[in-house]
């Protein structure tokens, strides 16, 4: 195991800093590191409601898609959990942090496909609310974004990344 995250209980926890990189620099930065970054995912990078921070630390829990019954995986009762957990909605940019920070082998040794940031949901140009994720597939390393609705369905290999705890670090 990384000794960048940990496990306890079908839960996974680490932390990220954010840097302030806007929505079309992450675009930039992570295409320019052989990432793919997927259509939608670039409309809701480049929203006016893709606002980033700067020199904010974020505990992260990610909830793993295992934790909940096949019915039950679905975005009202994600959240629901997560509420239960006092954890809150992350900074849409966390996403690109999580792309960032661990590699395909590393999400694949998490017993994860994707990790979906559970932040706000951003709208795209067709007026769709999305929610930013990092993936890996056989054919590389992606931010991708999915549509995202009270009832949307998820995979048992998804995970749901929620802020434990936001710090502004000092400088």
């Amino acid at each position: 195991m990384s000794t960048e995250w940990r496990e306890e209980d079908g839960v996974i926890y680490f932390g990220v800093t954010s840097d302030g990189t806007t929505g079309e620099a992450w675009i930039k930065r992570l295409e320019g590191n052989g990432f793919s970054v997927e259509d939608y995912a670039k409309q809701v990078l480049r929203s006016p409601d893709f606002k980033p921070t700067s020199g904010v630390t974020t505990e992260v829990a990610v909830l793993k898609g295992m934790l909940f019954e096949d019915n039950d995986r679905i975005t009202k009762k994600v959240r629901t959990e997560a509420n239960k957990r006092r954890l809150s909605k992350p900074n849409a940019e966390l996403a690109c942090l999580i792309r960032e920070k661990f590699t395909d082998k590393e999400i694949e040794a998490m017993g994860l496909w994707y990790v979906i940031a559970m932040h706000e949901p951003i709208n795209d140009s067709d007026g769709g609310s999305n929610l930013l994720h990092a993936g890996r597939s056989g054919v590389g390393r992606w931010l991708d974004a999915y549509f995202d609705r009270p009832g949307s369905r998820w995979s048992r290999d998804n995970g749901f990344a929620f802020a434990v705890s936001q710090v502004s670090s000092k400088h």
